[in-house]
């Protein structure tokens, strides 16, 4: 079971959107039921950091972040989107 961190400004707007997508990559890839998404305000993730995998963001990432960082800024343009599909799901195999 991988604890996934999703973030944007304001831990709705945005992150919403692409929980929707990563939801939906994850389960298209054979993960259905091996994951949780916790949406956040992107500060708040230094601190629950500990009891997470990774972060996907639609923002910068905050500083002193430990845990691996992808930006989820492409599911909301489609640009560079296989890509972060593919960081996404190496994080996944981890």
């Amino acid at each position: 079971m991988k604890n996934i961190l999703l973030a944007c400004g304001s831990g709705i707007a945005t992150s919403t959107a692409v929980h929707q997508k990563v939801n939906e990559v994850l389960d298209n890839n054979g993960y259905k039921s091996r994951y949780k998404i916790n949406q956040i305000k992107v500060m708040e993730a230094v601190n629950l950091q500990d009891n997470y995998d990774f972060l996907i963001a639609t923002t910068q990432p905050p500083q002193g972040l430990k845990i691996p960082f992808v930006s989820g800024v492409s599911f909301l343009t489609g640009l560079g989107r296989e890509k972060t599909i593919q960081q996404i799901l190496e994080l996944m195999k981890e």
